[in-house]
């Protein structure tokens, strides 16, 4: 069974009422136990029309799977029950098709969920919107853009553990397909305060409980920081821990999604050294100095915070610390300074550290914007996610409170007029009549607040503005004259002047009736935090820090471009952000969530009735519900009318051929509805009343019970005949199979007794053959044995008679050999004989002749026979070594450095020069066979080993190859003869080289040509000439220390050449293309030589930016070869094979 059919409306195995403009009797209490009832049934959202209310569960839901992201794609709004996914899709499908931009406001108090719906809204869009690698990238950066801001915009408070302190609008770039090309963040009213302080409970921002419990030790020394919490005044101890909160785990995350946003990693760096400064900051504390002149003087305490603080920014200790004690006022061309006492000094110090915070978090936002900008300049589709506070009412409400519900009643406004637009917008669409509808309209409220002359921000900035004592009273007191009569404002003495008595309304508060509700505030901080005031000295001395974004950040400390107008106050720039917002948000089509809070335990399964009574009330659902209910209640296409209701007419059961509107119009007038209870649309059937349509599922309900009743008796008729007509067909199966087995068994006797009686009778026959054939055998063997026998006389009798022949023969033989044996032996006796006796005399001769001889030289041999023998015996031995060595020579090749071991230590001078001379005469002998042009190659090959050898890993098999120069063979290769026409000079080196793109990382193919004062790249196809650079303008050359081949050619800047920026290229033959521009390039500049940057992360001019090329190892996917690919607008990514 398909989706279809499972379900077609919410009106299916309904929990309570799922649409709330459905309800009936509509009552306050109606509409609280509906609510009820679905939450305790883990039904957490529900509809007001269009508008989804979202209960936070405290808990994990199974709702958010893919398979839910599959079911609520591309299906009606009203079709399944209600879930964030539904207004998310209609609203995706309504940007893409519709081509309608569109935003999703989503509002509630704190710890209601809001961010948890933000999320959920834009993973549905990333889930099913398209892919692709570009896709998901742009995908990727915009989700993981919410960490990063949660960290440094995110605090623990009493009623969430994981709180937005800032209000965050994102607005989702899509184009005409409908993927993610970008998107643009804007944040507003960031709680800077809670950086100084805490109320008791909560804690600071999540980001410096992250960094002192996630960061390493060694990032910890670098930042001068503890990991004892307990070290630093900013943070609240008390609330340090919080249970579900894994800050080290967080902090990882942060540094992940960093990176992943497009962060380079000298920028975390430099975040996170702010970040630190804050908790520095937060330990410097004062005491008084007195002066001559009778006034105090602050002076920092302990000065090692101060010091630690002013190394991690670059500022100058004594700089920083004059600030803290002096303030300089600044009027026309005169300046005043003054000391500051303590209580100003910390007023200056927590001031410093709330704005460093509060622009450092703006700089984020910018910084996130520029890496997820869309990057296309066509026309885009924008969807809008509106992620802010909700209406406040503490015990003690602020300055923050009162420009919190002020954004609120505009976005109330807001809603109220865009829901009533699209109502109106509707009923003409359709032809009804429009009804006008009674609503209390804010906009009283909106101008008490936000009037240019009387309103009460107006009135606060002139208070700030206004020369002389300013204080909170007198702003008071202000209001009480200019507002007394306005039937919103409240104060004790606009009270007193209508002889009215409030004991509930303090001397130094005012109440504004809200359209939630009275909310009571204290004036107390009122004109400070408006005039959110920052003492020039400090911005100044910020400005004079080396660090690298404190001049981003403090650009009005610029000493050349003082500025002695007021800057603008905190009221009025949040009064013109709203303004904006709003312009924003009627531009485009409204989808609305209303995060609701059960309780506040934040535990699961409570539902504290007067808490959500409250929200109710001032989220305005009640009179958000009146206003649908006002006109028709319900309203439904015709087709899906007429297909879930068509059962309760016989006209149109179970198909109607006519218009589906006709269809509606006899399927109404058949069941006798009343006819002021409907009115037909163009398109629509729009009823009246809630009861009408209850009445109409409740024939339907009673009708699909008498469908199934009738379809269970068919069914059990139709499964009873099949059973008997299949054990009709078993049957004759069965006895069709008996009568074929039966004959089978028969046949097999009848043919096993023919086999037997077949068996027996051949073996008779056989047996019978046997005993014949073994008697003819017998008679066969007796003959031939007795022919054997005798033939074996025969033969022995012959035998004998040789046998004594061949004895008389061989005893004559005998006699004849032993008579010529001695013989022989007497003639050998008689000749040894004869020469023993000539051998004697001879020996005897030979004697004589050696005695005649010694005793001639006998005097002669004693006096000469020592220096003989020596000069014999060394001759004789250096003729064997001389004689060996030409034996054991080495080869002619120079790098042959074998050499014979010395055979007698007295040679030990000579086999080493030998050694030496035979070397230079095998190189003198090599050298003599090169050419001029094979001496230009070795020369070039010994620059490459100076220049790469254990600086590249390219370099070792590189040196194999001979440096070939005109790989294109370009002068003879005819395609190329219009180029060579071109290019006048001598060509060094012509190569294919591949030019990267900045945009996404890939190569295009060029020619590469060098001669002796330019080089040249060429388009590959046709030839032409792309870029021509003489070699004076190039600066250097960066290339990496991995096995890749590419390379940067980096030209000076303000040259001709430089206007396009750098290159970056990739070669085959990078070694011998760097050694020719080293050897040609310096010489052409006039300079020494040209420097060869080996690096595996530096910059690249493209344009007007600067882009970082990284270089890490690890294998791409699609082969062996490094793989560069485009990480962000300010960074490539070259991945390297492992060598």
């Amino acid at each position: 069974m398909s989706k279809m059919e499972v379900k077609t409306s919410l009106l299916d195995n309904m929990i309570g009422v799922g649409d709330s403009v459905l309800l009936e009797p509509l009552t306050e209490d109606s509409f609280l136990e509906n609510l009820r009832k679905r939450f305790d049934h883990n039904e957490i959202y529900t509809y007001i029309g269009s508008v989804v209310i979202s209960l936070n569960p405290y808990k994990h839901l199974p709702i958010y799977t893919a398979e839910k992201v599959e079911e609520y794609r591309n299906r009606n709004f009203y079709e399944l029950s209600p879930h964030i996914y539904a207004l998310a899709d209609e609203a995706y499908r309504s940007l893409r098709d519709q081509d309608k931009d569109q935003c999703i406001l989503i509002t509630g108090e704190s710890g209601a969920g809001k961010t948890e719906a933000s999320k959920l809204v834009m993973s549905y869009v990333a889930a099913v919107c398209g892919k692709g690698q570009e896709v998901n990238k742009v995908k990727e950066q915009l989700l993981q853009s919410n960490p990063v801001l949660e960290a440094f915009g995110n605090a623990k408070t009493v009623r969430n553990d994981n709180s937005s302190r800032f209000g965050k609008y994102m607005d989702i770039e899509f184009d005409f397909k409908g993927d993610p090309i970008g998107g643009v963040i804007s944040n507003y009213l960031l709680e800077k305060s809670r950086v100084v302080k805490q109320p008791r409970g909560e804690r600071n921002f999540h980001v410096f409980y992250q960094l002192l419990s996630g960061a390493s030790e060694d990032t910890l020394k670098k930042l001068k920081l503890d990991r004892d919490f307990s070290q630093y005044n900013y943070l609240s101890l008390d609330s340090a821990t919080v249970n579900g909160l894994d800050d080290a785990a967080n902090f990882r995350t942060v540094r992940n999604a960093m990176q992943i946003v497009g962060f380079m990693e000298d920028e975390v760096q430099s975040v996170l050294e702010l970040v630190a400064a804050v908790l520095k900051l937060g330990n410097i504390e004062f005491k008084p100095e007195s002066r001559v002149n009778g006034f105090d003087e602050s002076r920092v305490k302990d000065k090692n915070d101060l010091k630690e603080m002013c190394e991690l920014l670059g500022i100058e200790q004594s700089v920083l610390e004059r600030a803290f004690s002096y303030r300089t006022v600044e009027a026309k061309m005169e300046k005043v300074s003054t000391t500051l006492n303590v209580a100003q000094a910390y007023y200056a110090r927590d001031a410093l550290a709330k704005n460093l915070y509060s622009r450092l978090f703006s700089w984020l936002v910018n910084r996130i914007n520029e890496s997820i900008k869309a990057q296309t300049k066509h026309r885009k589709k924008v969807m809008g996610v509106l992620d802010i506070y909700g209406f406040e009412i503490f015990e003690d409400n602020s300055f923050e409170q009162f420009i919190i519900n002020y954004c609120n009643e505009k976005l109330q406004q807001i809603f109220i007029e865009l829901t009533l637009r699209e109502e109106q917008e509707e009923y003409i669409r359709e032809g009804i009549e429009w009804t006008n509808i009674e609503y209390f309209n804010n906009a009283i409220i909106c101008d008490l607040i936000e009037n240019n002359q009387n309103g009460i921000l107006a009135m606060l900035d002139e208070e700030c503005l206004r020369p002389g004592t300013v204080t909170d009273e007198t702003f008071l007191d202000k209001l009480n004259t200019i507002c007394a009569e306005h039937q919103h404002f409240e104060s004790r003495q606009s009270k007193n002047s209508k002889f009215l008595t409030d004991h509930s309304l303090p001397h130094n508060c005012f109440r504004i009736q809200h359209y939630a509700g009275k909310v009571l505030y204290r004036v107390e901080g009122f004109v400070d935090k408006n005039n959110d005031l920052l003492y020039r000295d400090l911005s100044q001395a910020m400005y004079k820090a080396n660090h690298s974004l404190m001049k981003q950040l403090f650009p009005e400390g610029n000493p050349a471009k003082i500025n002695l107008k007021r800057p603008p106050t905190a009221g009025f720039q949040f009064r013109v952000s709203v303004s904006t917002l709003m312009k924003n948000l009627q531009t485009k089509n409204p989808n609305y969530i209303r995060c609701i809070k059960p309780n506040d335990k934040k535990a699961p399964h409570i539902f504290t009735d007067t808490l959500v009574c409250h929200q109710v009330h001032y989220l305005g659902l009640m009179e958000n519900v009146r206003v649908r209910r006002a006109g028709y209640a319900f309203r439904q296409p015709y087709e899906p009318c007429l297909e879930r209701y068509k059962m309760l007419c016989k006209q149109t059961w179970p198909h109607w051929r006519g218009p589906a509107r006709e269809g509606v119009e006899v399927l109404l007038t058949d069941l006798q509805v009343a006819q002021e209870e409907y009115s037909y649309g163009r398109s629509k059937i729009f009823i009246r009343n809630p009861r009408t349509l209850f009445f109409l599922e409740e024939k339907r309900r009673q009708c699909l019970q008498d469908l199934a009743t009738l379809i269970q008796k068919i069914y059990r008729g139709w499964k009873s005949r099949t059973h008997f007509l299949l054990l009709k067909k078993s049957q004759v199966v069965v006895a069709a199979w008996y009568r074929r087995y039966a004959q089978q068994r028969k046949y097999q006797k009848i043919k096993s007794s023919t086999v037997v009686i077949q068996s027996f009778i051949r073996g008779w026959k056989a047996r019978k053959i046997l005993r014949e054939l073994k008697y003819q055998k017998r008679c066969e063997e007796a003959v031939t044995t007795i022919a054997a026998y005798w033939h074996g006389t025969q033969a022995r009798t012959e035998l004998r008679r040789l046998k004594e022949e061949a004895r008389n023969k061989h005893a004559v033989t005998v006699i004849w050999a032993a008579w010529l044996g001695t013989k022989a032996r007497r003639e050998l006796k008689r000749l040894k004989e004869v020469a023993r006796r000539k051998h004697a005399v001879a020996v005897i001769w030979a004697y004589w002749l050696g005695l005649k001889v010694r005793r001639e030289y006998r005097k002669f041999f004693r006096a000469n026979a020592g220096r003989k023998i020596y000069d014999f015996t060394i001759q004789r031995l250096m003729q064997k070594y001389f004689l060996g060595l030409k034996n054991t020579v080495p080869s002619m090749s120079p790098i042959d450095k074998t050499w014979s071991n010395r055979p007698y230590q007295f040679l030990d001078g000579a086999h080493t020069e030998l050694r030496r001379m035979f070397h230079l005469w095998r190189c003198k002998k090599y050298r003599s066979q090169f050419t001029e042009e094979k001496k230009a190659i070795y020369e070039e090959k010994l620059e490459a080993s100076e220049i790469f050898k254990d600086k590249k890993a390219l370099y070792p098999s590189s040196v194999s190859q001979s440096f070939k120069g005109d790989y294109l063979e370009i002068n003879k290769n005819p395609k190329y003869q219009k180029l060579n026409s071109v290019v006048e000079e001598k060509i060094l080196l012509a190569d294919f080289v591949n030019k990267i793109n900045r945009a996404n990382g890939k190569g295009a193919p060029r020619i590469f040509l060098l001669t002796k004062n330019n080089f040249v790249l060429a388009d590959q196809k046709t030839g032409q000439i792309k870029a021509c650079v003489p070699l004076p303008d190039l600066s250097s050359v960066s290339v990496s220390t991995q096995v890749d081949g590419f390379f940067a050619l980096k030209l000076k800047e303000g040259t001709a050449s430089a206007a396009k920026g750098d290159f970056l290229l990739s070669s085959d033959h990078l070694i011998e293309i760097i050694t020719k521009l080293h050897r040609t390039g310096a010489p052409a500049a006039n300079r020494d030589q040209l420097n060869i940057d080996i690096s595996d992360e530096f910059l690249v001019q493209f344009k007007q930016d600067k882009v970082c090329v990284k270089f890490i190892q690890g294998g791409p996917k699609n082969g062996s070869s490094a793989a560069c690919k485009r990480k962000n607008n300010r960074l490539l990514e070259v991945c390297v094979p492992s060598p």
